[in-house]
């Protein structure tokens, strides 16, 4: 097991669990329809555009309040850009099983009245009984400190979410940063949060979709990579530390890609896995 790495506050204020926050505008009760408020923190962003997985955070956390039970599968198909501002989610229960959960949610904005992203998640919690079979293991890299410090890339838009973590990538996987991409559609870090504080399971769908994307390191280019699909499978949630990341792109065809990742914990736990449906990188 590698060493657990420290990460020092860069001094952000606005914490993740506030910046995701929502509050009912009625009990709920047992309702199988609410409206909760919620606003897009400026900061969370690509060139004023929220991350997804920022926005999926905060539709996922109006669901699990809604029924009640920790997310374990989240779908987002992505409509409109995320603005700062007020919005509301519109959270639907599909159904209430003794074991799982099914509902919907719609992030709105308040101002325009446009749906930014529509969710379909699972919700409830896993056997801890069951038999457990792992294949895989953590990506192979060197420790936090040893690794490169995100930072903008030079002519790229600015990435402002950037600045509210504390991520470090493997130096092997850097070389589109300087015009040399590796060849292979893959990128490993490190993923923390700038403030120090721990990352939890709605933290994790941020995790998932905070890295440049793999296809960088081929000979497609660096640009804009539009989500249009976003499923993420939730694990367990993560013991404290920063979480050891890698994601590929397996398939680029026809004007799309698919990116393939990995998150794990600081005890060797995979606590969570994703899969990305996206345009290829615009490049001009």
């Amino acid at each position: 097991m590698m060493r657990r790495a420290r990460v020092a506050s860069r001094g952000v204020s606005d914490t993740f669990s506030r910046a995701t926050a929502v509050t009912a505008r009625e009990p709920v009760g047992d309702a199988d329809h609410a409206v909760f408020d919620t606003e897009i923190h400026v900061g969370w962003d690509i060139m004023g555009n929220a991350n997804g997985g920022y926005t999926l955070a905060i539709a996922t956390r109006a669901m699990a309040t809604m029924v009640g039970r920790d997310p374990l599968t989240v779908t987002a198909h992505y409509l409109s850009p995320g603005t700062p501002g007020a919005h509301r989610v519109e959270v639907s229960v599909v159904k209430t099983g003794k074991r799982l959960a099914t509902a919907t949610a719609a992030l709105v904005n308040e101002s325009t009245g446009r749906e930014v992203i529509r969710v379909l998640g699972a919700f409830g919690s896993g056997d801890t009984d069951a038999p457990r079979i792992v294949n895989c293991a953590p990506p192979v890299m060197p420790a936090y400190e040893d690794c490169q410090q995100d930072r903008p890339l030079e002519n790229q838009p600015i990435v402002a979410v950037a600045d509210r973590l504390a991520m470090r990538l493997d130096p092997a996987c850097c070389g589109f940063r300087d015009g040399e991409p590796t060849g292979d559609a893959e990128i490993r870090g490190w993923f923390a949060f700038a403030d120090g504080a721990d990352v939890d399971v709605f933290g994790l769908l941020l995790a998932a979709d905070s890295f440049p994307p793999a296809v960088f390191n081929t000979d497609i280019g660096v640009g804009w990579v539009p989500t249009v699909e976003f499923t993420v499978h939730l694990r367990a949630a993560p013991a404290p530390g920063p979480l050891r990341c890698v994601f590929r792109s397996p398939y680029v065809a026809g004007g799309m890609l698919a990116e393939i990742g990995e998150v794990w914990d600081a005890n060797d736990v995979l606590v969570a896995e994703s899969r990305q449906l996206a345009l290829q990188p615009r490049v001009s």
